[in-house]
């Protein structure tokens, strides 16, 4: 659990530190706002997506299922700036499925975390492997990194995309084709 109490006094520490005053009218309820708002967009820390997947639900199909266009927002560990995109999770289902809004909130439990995109990517698509034993899952994220957009090398626009494959996707180059296909050019 956030402690706000710890974050209010930081952000007035770090107020002062660059030169601000904390007392100032604009200012005065920013340490406050900001504890709240931590509080929020770091709550994937208290939460555990096996939870989250554990409710399933019986099929006779393995056909591939893909919830694509996840978007999610998430906190560079690095420099505590926000990353955000769109996830896309892919699995072969082994005799169970999940409810499709399982998936966007298993992306949302990790990305609530201090993070990187690789970690992440990564947690997902063994969330979903660990939990409901597919054939097979691959998860894809494309982001914008503000610590590359408005500091540093100052590359707006510029996107990072992350793949973990897991089971039937890793050396199954069809299969991937197929995934990436539904994530790019499905239409209804």
């Amino acid at each position: 659990m956030v402690d706000k109490d710890k974050i209010k006094q930081a952000v007035k520490m770090m107020l002062e530190a660059i030169g601000e005053d904390p007392s100032r009218e604009g200012l005065l309820e920013t340490p406050d706002r900001i504890s709240r708002m931590y509080e929020e967009i770091f709550s994937g820390l208290g939460e555990d997506a096996h939870d989250i997947l554990s409710k399933r639900f019986s099929v006779d199909s393995s056909e591939m299922v893909v919830e694509r266009d996840i978007t999610f927002y998430s906190m560079c560990e690095h420099h505590l700036l926000p990353f955000f995109g769109k996830a896309h999770v892919a699995y072969v289902p082994n005799g169970e499925v999940v409810g499709l809004s399982k998936l966007a909130r298993t992306v949302e439990v990790y990305a609530r975390r201090p993070q990187i995109q690789e970690r992440l990517t990564a947690q997902i698509a063994d969330a979903v492997m660990d939990e409901l034993k597919p054939k097979g899952v691959m998860v894809m994220m494309e982001a914008e990194h503000m610590c590359m957009t408005m500091r540093g090398v100052k590359k707006p626009g510029s996107t990072t995309v992350t793949v973990a494959t897991r089971g039937d996707f890793v050396d199954n180059e069809k299969l991937q084709g197929t995934f990436y296909g539904r994530v790019r050019n499905f239409r209804l």
